[in-house]
């Protein structure tokens, strides 16, 4: 059974809009919409921004649904110097950039006890994602890289440069390596794809709700031809 999750209604409502055969499950505050999507069986659910709700949303889907496969879809901030709006970054990784226990000489980002600072995602539903985007005519450009995860919308110009200089993020955002996390505890496979909304600097307010609809439309196209190759 595969998961997909987005943070926000816009990032879950035209894949809803798609579904058939739907069976709703209220849990936690969440819908979880147990259906067909593009021919396969899944369930999509919006968990709510935040690292909590993600990580809550991913345990859910593991217990009640006894997922094997996520796939988390949304927008994020671009920082890499050659993303722009509308590109799309795979995780090759998630980084939870404001987990600082460096007091206790941790690593920036480290979990204590776990001994971890990046959780890496599935190279295969990676390769997927990758192969399924050059597939798609006139997509934008496809980025595999970090994804910097931190309950704070970055759209200041120096918090930006910093994470992506300190961090090796390409993109920033508020779930994906919470359910990143989860998933390694887990022992589920996962993916991470994000459309650049914006470039987490001070256009970030204005961008995010100008570009928010056009890059969830290109998450979608992107999902709809993962899943057809599945």
């Amino acid at each position: 059974m595969l998961g997909i999750i987005g943070a926000m209604d816009e990032e879950v409502q035209l894949f809803k809009e798609q579904m058939s055969d739907v069976e709703v499950f209220s849990k936690a505050g969440m819908e979880f919409y147990k259906g067909i999507l593009f021919g396969k069986e899944l369930v999509l659910v919006r968990c709510g921004i935040g690292k909590v709700n993600a990580a809550l949303c991913t345990q859910i889907l593991v217990d009640h649904f006894s997922v094997d496969k996520i796939i988390f879809t949304g927008v994020a901030g671009g920082l890499h110097p050659e993303i722009e709006v509308g590109d799309i970054v795979i995780s090759t990784d998630c980084v939870q950039h404001d987990f600082d226990a460096t007091a206790f000489g941790y690593r920036l980002g480290e979990i204590p006890r776990l001994n971890k600072v990046e959780f890496a995602a599935d190279q295969g539903l990676i390769q997927l994602a990758v192969e399924s985007a050059k597939g798609i005519p006139g997509f934008p450009k496809i980025f595999t890289g970090r994804i910097l995860s931190g309950d704070v919308f970055v759209a200041d110009k120096e918090k930006a440069l910093m994470l992506g200089e300190k961090l090796g993020g390409y993109c920033v955002e508020m779930e994906g390596a919470a359910v990143a996390q989860a998933c390694y505890l887990n022992d589920i496979k996962f993916v991470i794809i994000r459309s650049m909304s914006d470039k987490a600097d001070g256009s970030a307010h204005h961008d995010f709700t100008t570009f928010v609809e056009y890059s969830a439309n290109n998450a979608l196209k992107l999902v709809k031809a993962m899943l057809e190759k599945i």
